[in-house]
């Protein structure tokens, strides 16, 4: 069964609008616990330019969101030492969902409830265009990676291993 092709206004494609930039829309069927590897294989997209949005904490409890690739993970300790923490954790679900105003699994890095630093794989901005969620599960986006830092003053960092 197919989605329909234009999903309602979030949040996050309200900034984007708002801030002037062109984005596709990609709509999916959302399967519970499928991730960036799901999104690119129902899209027919490479999960490599499917950017996955994680919120994170650090051992403040302090939260941080980090952009990565749908086919790898976040080495935690890469990204502590990278950007001067002692330690840095995915947070509980419910934790992440209160910090960005977005559930898991629909978490876009665009208009989060709380300003949080970004940081983003840094050959995620060597791709010509990327997905990321728009703002609600089942539901990515299309951009050109540059907005990130643009918009979220993304600062790139070295974190990515294999899956």
């Amino acid at each position: 069964m197919a989605k329909k092709d234009k999903v309602s206004e979030t949040p996050a494609t309200a900034l984007l609008r708002q801030q002037g930039v062109s984005f596709t829309e990609h709509p999916y069927e959302y399967l519970e616990h499928g991730g960036a590897q799901h999104s690119a294989q129902v899209l027919g997209m490479d999960p490599f330019s499917v950017v996955k949005t994680l919120i994170m904490q650090d051992q403040d409890a302090k939260p941080l969101v980090v952009l990565m690739h749908g086919n790898r993970k976040v080495s935690t300790k890469n990204l502590a030492r990278q950007v001067g923490l002692k330690s840095i954790e995915p947070c509980a679900p419910e934790v992440a969902n209160r910090h960005s105003g977005y559930l898991v699994g629909g978490t876009s890095p665009f208009a989060t409830r709380r300003a949080m630093p970004v940081f983003i794989e840094e050959t995620i901005l060597a791709l010509p265009r990327i997905c990321i969620n728009g703002g609600r599960r089942g539901y990515l986006v299309g951009i050109d990676p540059q907005v990130c830092v643009q918009l979220l003053g993304a600062q790139p960092v070295n974190c990515a291993l294999a899956e």
